[in-house]
């Protein structure tokens, strides 16, 4: 079945970096594109970046733009979010996500999610 698991949260001083993974498996992952979102407290989930199959065009929240860096490896089936220059603001849960073909209609699927908490 469909696994997508992110790794890489964690604490961080405003200014810092972190660096998320996720490993997808159960679909044909070089062909489908991927994306993170973030969901901060009491906040709605929203999309931070997502790439192509081909990992090409990224695209980015305005919030993050020239701060994160999405990219995949196809070879090793994994997606990285590289995040810099944090802020209090990017506290959240980031989510590894994917929407596939089911049938007549599309499917979500999501990460467990990894907490990124920006603090000093």
């Amino acid at each position: 079945q469909v696994q997508l698991v992110e790794s890489g949260g964690g604490l961080v001083q405003p200014g810092g970096s972190l660096s998320l993974s996720c490993a997808a498996s159960g679909f044909p992952f070089s062909s489908s594109a991927m994306s993170w979102y973030h969901q901060g407290p009491g906040k709605e989930r929203e999309l931070v970046a997502a790439i192509t199959s081909a990992g090409d065009s990224p695209n980015y929240a305005d919030s993050v733009k020239g701060r994160f860096t999405v990219s995949r490896d196809n070879a090793r089936n994994m997606v990285y979010l590289q995040m810099n220059n944090l802020k209090p603001e990017d506290t959240a849960v980031y989510y590894c996500h994917t929407l596939l073909r089911e049938g007549w209609g599309l499917k979500h699927y999501w990460g467990q999610g990894t907490q990124v908490t920006v603090s000093s």
